[in-house]
């Protein structure tokens, strides 16, 4: 179809007939012609309505075309083509989580990371590139985490801001930078231990409230054996040799595939539980899923055996397992192994316990020397040695 043009009353503008878009009704479209640099330049200035365009408007946007105040609708376009281009090139704060989590879809804490993230990270940097945050910038972060959260809660988000960054480094998404983000120091090696007679009420009842069955079960193996809330979770029957006895536990925080020893106690909890033919998790979840969560139980049962407020049930119980153990003068390493700790360092939270067991082993080391030095055994020990037919 040929559009007809109408000149107005100003040189160089003139317009077509066409419909606005938006009220379906007839509107001028309104176009400028002119020269610059030797070059003539013929384009649109704009619609009678969606632009509120006038004659003497587009005349006016012309005369500043000439003059190089306003860049033409080609130059524009291609400054905005310049601009995306280089948006895409931007390795952001958001670009690179978005690009870490595609790369990581089985990671752990995922939800955890990113209810930090979207809270206190991508307010503030989520559409700045690294090299553009200062050290200001993440001291002003921490502050403003620990006026509503803790300094455990602030040192983790800052981890999850460099975690982020050293992901770009190391993928050489994103150019070296100087910042160094440094880690507050904060005391959260809290250890917990619970009573014999503690323990003997929370396993009263859980065998008296059936109906938190599923929960019970998984405190008592997390009592048994120490493994992880997570790794509870995730445990299938595959993964238990009821024959030889372990238990394989798929990645560990320890990073890797690792078995510790299925005890009697965890053997007999895991025989008596009746397999289910539609899921492969010993404790399934929703539509025999992977399990999630099981705060509500877990809490009912720990307030019913009137367990301290502050003591997490399935946490808590792992740490009663190790702390026993070290009180009862099992090594740091062999507990650090049983734990499936990565490295010593985390083990060593107990070092304390060992005190009992060390003096122990101190005092029956100290008995067995002064009965090996008294006079009556020395003189036993030479007539054992007269009796002795030694020949050479």
């Amino acid at each position: 179809m040929k559009y007809e043009r109408h000149n107005t009353k100003y040189q160089g503008v003139y317009f077509m007939d066409g419909t606005s878009r938006t009220l379906g009704k007839q509107e001028r479209i309104y176009y400028i012609r002119y020269y610059r640099d030797g070059k003539r330049i013929e384009e649109k200035a704009g619609r009678q309505f969606q632009d509120n365009m006038t004659p003497a408007k587009a005349a006016l946007l012309k005369a500043e075309r000439i003059k190089g105040a306003a860049p033409s609708n080609k130059a524009r376009r291609q400054e905005e083509i310049a601009l995306k281009r280089a948006e895409a090139g931007r390795w952001t704060i958001d670009r690179l989580w978005q690009e870490y989590k595609a790369q990581r879809p089985d990671l752990k804490g995922i939800t955890t990371d990113e209810n930090r993230y979207l809270n206190y990270i991508r307010p503030r940097f989520g559409d700045k590139e690294p090299k553009d945050i200062a050290p200001l910038d993440i001291d002003r972060l921490r502050v403003n985490v620990q006026k509503t959260r803790t300094a455990t809660t602030a040192a983790r988000v800052l981890e999850l801001i460099r975690r982020i960054i050293n992901f770009g480094l190391n993928r050489n998404l994103i150019e070296p930078i100087t910042l160094k983000i440094k880690l507050p120091q904060i005391n959260n090696l809290k250890t917990e231990s619970l009573t014999p007679d503690q323990v003997a009420t929370l396993f009263k009842v859980i065998d008296e409230n059936p109906q938190y069955e599923v929960a019970g079960r998984m405190m008592k193996m997390a009592l048994y054996t120490g493994m992880r809330r997570g790794e509870i979770f995730r445990l299938q029957w595959q993964d238990i040799d009821f024959e030889r006895g372990f238990i394989v536990i798929r990645e560990s925080k320890g990073g890797k595939d690792t078995a510790i020893p299925l005890n009697d106690p965890a053997w007999t909890l895991l025989n008596g539980i009746d397999r289910s033919e539609k899921s492969p998790f010993v404790f399934p979840g929703k539509a025999e899923g992977h399990r999630k969560e099981a705060k509500r139980g877990l809490n009912i049962l720990k307030a019913t055996a009137g367990l301290p407020a502050d003591f997490r049930p399935m946490h808590g119980l792992r740490h009663h397992f190790a702390s026993g153990l070290v009180s009862d003068g099992v090594d740091l390493y062999t507990v650090g192994r049983l734990l499936t700790h990565k490295s010593p360092d985390m083990t060593r939270r107990y070092a304390h316990l060992s005190d009992a067991a060390l003096k122990r082993a101190s005092e029956r080391a100290g008995q067995l020397a002064s009965t090996a030095a008294s006079p009556d055994n020395v003189v036993a020990l030479k007539k054992k040695k007269e009796n002795y037919n030694i020949t050479t």
